[in-house]
């Protein structure tokens, strides 16, 4: 494999930089967005332990465990999105939009309507459950997915996307059959949370999700070199060595697995994990060593400030992040739709 270049390496830097600056900003604007306004020095002099009795309770209680939430999924969709597109070579793949979301989304549901009901928005001990839950619905989905695109010994893009769509509406389908059933109560808390939100989050939902991510993001950014010889097509990387059948599907389970454990604590949120890697590859090319890490930090910026912008643009009721990202992603998803099929 080549080398880096030295103008391009810098220009990564400057950017990842640059993205990093960004997300502390709009990390201070969302400490300070919501009904109660705090001045920006007696954050950090709460963020420095000389805070408020108040003070500290809203930050580190409320509204801290939810913004660094917003980070991580933020991270985990994109990144997620990034591996998808390279493994099926299909620009259009996200995982909300191929129907893993739902899949993780529906199992979860299952699993607060038999078992657990009002425990999980609690952030109880069951929150630790939730990614595993998440994970079997995501691979199920993956599953029938894959199956179900195979066609003539190959597995198409459009034939990938137009398969996708259709799990996405069965899942979506099963999920409204189970919420019908739910006490209203719960019914509500399902939907606000399924439309894609980090509303409620406490530590509880960051330990849960954090062991995730800090394993399998790294893991894909060791891979890069992998996704990059996949990109250029099976017969070169059969003839440099990469066994491709084995790597495609490591690398699938983790985009998977991480959509899953994301959705499991951050709802259904759709287009991060398209939007996100095609704005990396722009900046920096197709190289994953630099494409996966300013793809997981743009994810954050991105996800972070569609949460802050939804507590404040109709204060006091807030939107959920996802209707805000799909505002957004909507318009580009269709852009690409019309250029590629």
């Amino acid at each position: 494999m080549p080398k880096h270049s030295g103008p391009n390496e810098g220009r990564f830097k400057k950017l990842l930089a640059l993205t990093s600056i960004l997300t502390i900003i709009v990390f201070f604007i969302s400490i300070n967005a919501g009904y109660l306004k705090i001045p920006l020095m007696d954050v950090i002099s709460t963020l420095l332990g000389n805070g408020t009795a108040e003070n500290e309770l809203t930050i580190f209680d409320f509204r801290l465990p939810r913004i660094v939430m917003a980070i991580l999924v933020g991270m985990g969709i994109a990144v997620s999105g990034a591996i998808l597109q390279g493994v099926s070579q299909n620009p259009l793949a996200d995982p909300g939009i191929l129907g893993i979301n739902a899949g993780a989304g529906f199992t979860v549901v299952l699993y607060m309507f038999f078992f657990q009901g009002t425990a999980f928005f609690n952030g109880g001990s069951s929150v630790f459950i939730m990614p595993i839950t998440a994970l079997l619905g995501s691979f199920i989905a993956a599953f029938l997915i894959y199956v179900l695109s195979w066609k003539k010994g190959q597995v198409t893009p459009a034939r990938l996307l137009l398969v996708g769509i259709g799990i996405n509406a069965a899942f979506g389908a099963g999920l409204v059959i189970f919420q019908m059933k739910m006490e209203p109560n719960n019914f509500m808390k399902a939907l606000i949370w399924l439309s894609g939100t980090i509303w409620g989050t406490n530590w509880t939902f960051v330990w849960a999700l954090l062991p995730w991510l800090v394993v399998l993001i790294p893991f894909a950014i060791y891979k890069s070199k992998v996704l990059d010889v996949l990109r250029l097509g099976d017969s070169i990387a059969i003839g440099v060595g990469v066994r491709i059948e084995k790597e495609r599907r490591l690398l699938l389970m983790v985009s998977v697995a991480l959509a899953g454990v994301c959705v499991s604590v951050g709802g259904g949120i759709t287009f991060l994990g398209l939007i996100a890697p095609h704005m990396a590859r722009r900046l920096v090319g197709g190289t994953h060593a630099r494409l996966l890490p300013l793809t997981a930090i743009l994810g954050a910026l991105l996800l972070l400030s569609a949460d802050t912008l939804g507590r404040v643009i109709m204060a006091p009721m807030e939107l959920p992040v996802g209707i805000i990202v799909s505002i957004l992603g909507a318009p580009y998803f269709i852009y690409l739709l019309v250029k590629n099929i």
